[in-house]
């Protein structure tokens, strides 16, 4: 089973050879190129990070997208695919959510910045990030905020809308540098959303703070926020 931002759930041999057919021929007349940023494996599960090198509109566009593979028994394969298709179509999609909330709850540095994160608590964010660590958004590594000083700003953006960002926490695959976090997005601030998928990864440091933080999804901010 495949679950995919612009497919939807794909189910079946023939419908699989068909989303597979139709993708690569999409990705091909993109000239695309994959590039693996990183690979997290844990419980039998493998999240794989990947920059998309496409040929948009006449110039390389790097996009990011996230794949977890998932066997639940001997006999199937589940692949839960995330990414935002603003850097694509210039549109954000809603994405109903992949999984239901569970009890997975990441600890150490991770869980104080999702603490920081649901409190809008910019101080605490900006604490669990080394002093040269990054935030990526879903865009691309043209939106990265890097070092303390353009993290706060960032942070302080985000939780200008009234408070936090709600996530319900739905799986965790922690391998012990890398955590991936699989999520629904259901507040920003005082404004409740529909639940969207996402994930993020956060990245330790040899110090245990972040390196990186990178995050896959299509949320779209309240009206004037970023």
């Amino acid at each position: 089973m495949v679950y995919d931002p612009r497919a939807g759930e794909v189910r079946g041999h023939r419908q699989l050879r068909r989303f597979v057919s139709r993708n690569l021929s999409w990705l091909a007349g993109l000239h695309a190129r994959a590039e693996t940023v990183a690979c997290t494996v844990a419980g039998g599960r493998a999240v794989v990070e990947l920059l998309a090198h496409l040929d948009h509109h006449g110039r390389e566009l790097a996009w990011p997208v996230a794949v977890v593979a998932e066997s639940p028994d001997d006999s199937s394969v589940v692949f839960r695919t995330y990414c935002s298709q603003w850097p694509v179509d210039e549109r954000r999609h809603l994405r109903p959510p992949v999984l239901k909330p569970g009890p997975a709850r990441p600890g150490d540095v991770v869980g104080r910045y999702q603490d920081g994160l649901a409190a809008g608590d910019t101080e605490a964010v900006v604490s669990t990030f080394a002093p040269g660590g990054y935030f990526r958004g879903p865009f691309g590594p043209h939106y990265a905020h890097r070092g303390t000083a353009e993290l706060r700003s960032f942070f302080t953006r985000c939780f200008s809308a009234g408070g936090g960002i709600g996530l319900q926490h739905c799986a965790v695959t922690d391998d012990g540098v890398r955590c991936a976090l699989e999520y629904n997005c259901v507040r920003w601030g005082s404004h409740e959303l529909p639940p969207q998928a996402g994930i993020g990864v956060y990245e330790r440091g040899p110090d245990g703070l972040l390196v990186a933080a990178r995050v896959y999804d299509d949320v779209e901010a309240p009206v004037g926020h970023p």
